[in-house]
């Protein structure tokens, strides 16, 4: 019989700085390569457009990865975007986001399609972030989920070239020619 490892923040505190993307998974080590140039393109774009937007209307932070969000002690994440609204700030350490975001923004990679689409989303469901994307931009679009009952339910997505609002900002229209980057 093999008995599995289950890993904490302190096992994940002391791997390497190798260059690699870990996560700890309810214990489980996950590792993924580095995304590439237009992954990072999206990313780039977008924390533009939601910063500009939450900062200006004073509704929190939008913090890009690399950055810790420790949803429990063996479950260690770093979403590509993270979303923390003012009332929730507390959440926000020295050591990254100690508990859920408001959003949690995952932008997709062949290697990384699984996880994001079904791991994450029950992880995050698991764990009650209120709210999800996921971005695949080479479809160039988004899938916004928002919990409701203990589940992600499909409540916007943005595709093609009308600018929509997606939960939890009903007053933001992200428009495509701004989204995707032109690699």
């Amino acid at each position: 019989m093999t008995t599995r490892v289950r890993l904490t923040y302190e096992d994940y505190a002391a791997l390497p700085d190798d260059g690699r993307r870990y996560e700890l998974h309810e214990g489980e080590l996950s590792v993924t390569p580095a995304p590439g140039p237009v992954h990072q393109a999206t990313l780039r774009n977008l924390v533009v457009i939601l910063h500009g937007h939450v900062s200006a209307r004073g509704l929190g932070e939008v913090l890009p990865a690399p950055l810790d969000c420790i949803l429990e002690d063996a479950t260690i994440v770093q979403p590509d975007i993270v979303y923390i609204e003012t009332a929730r700030l507390s959440v926000v350490s020295n050591r990254g986001i100690e508990g859920p975001p408001t959003l949690a923004v995952e932008i997709i990679s062949p290697s990384t399609t699984g996880i994001d689409r079904r791991r994450k989303l029950q992880l995050y469901a698991r764990y009650a972030v209120p709210s999800y994307w996921i971005i695949d931009p080479l479809a160039k679009t988004i899938e916004a989920y928002r919990l409701t009952r203990g589940a992600y339910r499909e409540a916007g997505t943005l595709s093609g070239a009308s600018a929509v609002s997606l939960p939890p900002f009903a007053d933001l229209m992200l428009d495509p020619r701004e989204t995707w980057p032109t690699l």
